[in-house]
């Protein structure tokens, strides 16, 4: 019975961190990082082989980096600064409570970066370029999340199959 709760903690792990790959404030990447580690344990450190694992291990990290740094390498790459990133990031949390979900914090954050860069550079083009690539960044972060986090997920079935 134990044994059966574990394997379910691991797969639970799993989803969790795909899941939380696209929800903001829930840490996709050491979930499913976790998920591994637990069903490698369950296996007796067997399953997956060493190469795999650390494959795995390495797709999480990334995933991870990827969520730490991906708005802000967005902000910077369409010319916000990095206070305007972390003000946005700020506003983006407070709004998907606020607002209900993810599209009122998209929205917020993207106004928030259009108004700060707008003051900061007293330039409406530049403000919206920025707004515009910020929000790109930000979701394909998230894209990207789920797509690695997800090939851990089935990686992980497969390897329990």
């Amino acid at each position: 019975m134990i044994d059966l709760l574990v394997l379910a903690l691991a797969f639970v792990l799993l989803v969790v961190g795909v899941v939380g790959s696209v929800v903001p404030q829930i840490p996709g990447a050491p979930f499913s990082i976790a998920g591994v580690l637990v069903y490698w344990w369950y296996s007796g450190f067997s399953e997956p082989g060493t190469l795999l694992l650390a494959v795995l291990l390495a797709v999480g990290v990334a995933t991870l980096a990827i969520d730490w740094l991906g708005g802000a390498v967005a902000a910077k790459v369409g010319g916000a600064s990095t206070a305007t990133a972390v003000i946005a990031s700020l506003v983006g949390v407070v709004l998907f409570f606020v607002s209900g979900g993810p599209l009122g914090m998209i929205l917020g954050m993207t106004l928030t970066v259009f108004v700060v860069e707008y003051y900061r550079q007293q330039d409406a083009r530049a403000g919206a370029k920025a707004a515009l690539v910020t929000t790109l960044g930000i979701l394909s972060s998230s894209v990207m999340q789920a797509v690695l986090t997800g090939a851990m997920l089935v990686t992980m079935v497969v390897v329990a199959l």
